[in-house]
């Protein structure tokens, strides 16, 4: 039976020892700035993915990585001390793409909001191909036709 809320409680937790561990117990030189994201428990409780980020070039992202990769053991065995969980989940290190994301739907909004000015621009002094209105209007009868649909004066049948 899988329990979300608890699976949800032990990741938030994770989450904090990970990121206080990663800033105080950790002194490998490779270890850039990084931030740990989100953490996702498994239904079980026996997987845990930790995204983060790297705030740096593609070298530092790459050194990280290794460094974070040489430390889960260590990583794993403190949140197994601070967790006093029968079973400590196996961690996994992801880098999370989402900052690189959103700067491309920020670049692609900012280029659909640039061609949306330019269609504004060329339409200002445009005018209509056709009638303005091409809808067929209903005939309007003048005031003293009362004739009918069928010919009659002052009736009609249906």
């Amino acid at each position: 039976m899988v329990d979300h809320a608890r699976a949800a409680r032990m990741a938030d937790r994770i989450k904090e020892i990970v990121a206080t561990t990663l800033d105080r117990g950790i002194k490998d030189p490779r270890l850039g700035f990084v931030t740990v994201t989100d953490v996702r428990v498994t239904g079980d409780l026996q997987q845990a993915t930790v995204f983060y980020t790297v705030y740096g070039t593609e070298e530092e992202l790459r050194d990280t990585a290794a460094a974070l990769k040489s430390a889960t053991g260590m990583l794993r065995s403190e949140v197994g001390k601070q967790l006093r969980v029968r079973l400590t989940p196996t961690l996994e290190f992801v880098h999370d793409a989402l900052p690189e994301n959103v700067n491309q739907i920020e670049q692609l909004l900012a280029q659909a909001k640039e061609r949306d000015e330019a269609a504004h621009a060329a339409s200002a002094g445009a005018s209509f191909a056709g009638d303005a209105d091409p809808y067929v209007k209903p005939r309007e009868l003048a005031a003293d036709d009362d004739h009918g649909v069928d010919g009659a004066e002052g009736t009609s049948e249906r």
